[in-house]
């Protein structure tokens, strides 16, 4: 496939221990198009290669996935800045300096702070998917 090229993908990503994270099974094929960086870069790189029609395995190293953890990314935040009934293991959705929403992670609630993880929850995991190309424009 070349820059440009549209392409519609079903695929399975799983982590290592074998746990699925994602599918696009009983739903839409995944699209994009190569070069826009719409996806993961290494997914992304992986597909280019593969034929209409042809089914891939592709291993993605964290770095060509989500990145590595930063441990810098898990942050305390003043307690009163939640609502009561927020508990550890909880997900948040919070607006970033340019207005661009953050995912995190409630890792622990204490009396005057909580901790949240603002890494993306695959990131530092290695990801492997499988994956059938079943269109190419």
């Amino acid at each position: 496939m070349k820059h440009g090229s549209k392409v519609k993908v079903h695929y399975t990503g799983t982590l290592n221990d074998g746990t699925v994270f994602d599918s696009s099974e009983g739903k839409e094929p995944l699209e994009f198009t190569i070069g826009e960086g719409r996806v993961i870069p290494g997914f992304e790189n992986g597909v280019k290669d593969i034929k209409l029609n042809e089914k891939k395995t592709i291993k993605i190293n964290a770095k060509d996935a989500y990145g590595e953890r930063d441990e810098r990314m898990v942050v305390s935040v003043p307690r009163d800045k939640f609502p009561s009934e927020i508990e550890a293991g909880g997900r948040l959705v919070l607006k970033g300096p340019q207005g661009q929403s953050l995912n995190a992670v409630v890792n622990e609630v204490k009396d005057n702070v909580v901790l949240i993880d603002l890494n993306h929850p695959l990131a530092g995991k290695e990801l492997t998917f499988k994956v059938k190309v079943v269109e190419i424009n």
